[in-house]
């Protein structure tokens, strides 16, 4: 993780699971005693996005960068200004979460002077269980859609295949053999096999891509 860029970008199909594997991402840094940033880019769905577990990213140090509204008492989808200081600042590792899909990817477009080629990491989280990622050329075409709206390359891809708390090996290995042509065929690493802590522990260790165990902070002891 420490050999990634500074500034890392996540992006992904909506319910790929981009927005677990960001706080993950996060929360790993910061116990490494990393000084941490989150920003929360996600404009168009208003349900499971980082900003949801700011007191808990908050206690752990990393600092949380959301809706420039603060206590409204609805949504409202606004950046705030904040988001540019992890960006300038070289001394953050940043993790900006991204909006769902082409049109949630958009926003990112708005700091492209900040994207200096080299200078940045853009992840690509791939769940082969979504309709738009199960086949290599869906998932080719859905990235570049991505690349394009946010006018940013993805330098890397994450494999988090899941089905929420079912997920078993067999998930992980399915989303790993997709992930695998896509890489060869566009030339862009395996860089993460994200899954939850259970299933991590039974993959076998000759994978391409780092074996990455997370934790759902998105999805509560209720949820399925």
């Amino acid at each position: 993780m420490l050999k990634d860029k500074r500034l890392r970008f996540i992006i992904g199909h909506y319910g790929s699971g981009k927005t677990e594997f960001s706080i993950n991402y996060a929360v790993k840094l910061a116990k490494m005693g990393r000084k941490v940033a989150i920003a929360d880019l996600d404009v168009v769905n208003l349900y499971f996005r980082s900003r949801e577990k700011t007191d808990q990213l908050e206690k752990l140090g990393i600092k949380v960068i959301g809706s420039s509204i603060k206590g409204a008492a609805v949504d409202i989808p606004a950046i705030s200004a904040e988001i540019e200081t992890p960006m300038q600042d070289a001394s953050y590792e940043a993790i900006i979460d991204v909006g769902g899909d082409p049109a949630g990817a958009r926003t990112l477009g708005r700091y492209n002077k900040y994207f200096v080629p080299g200078g940045y990491d853009m992840f690509f989280v791939l769940n082969a269980n979504r309709p738009e990622t199960q086949t290599v050329d869906k998932t080719i075409e859905y990235l570049r859609k991505i690349e394009d709206t946010a006018r940013a390359k993805v330098t890397g891809i994450v494999n988090n295949t899941h089905m929420l708390k079912s997920t078993t090996v067999e998930d992980v290995l399915k989303g790993q053999e997709l992930a695998k042509k896509v890489s060869e065929k566009i030339n862009i690493p395996i860089k993460y096999i994200s899954t939850i802590e259970k299933v991590a522990e039974e993959l076998p260790d000759n994978l391409q891509g780092e074996i990455f165990p997370m934790t759902l902070y998105m999805r509560e002891e209720w949820m399925v």
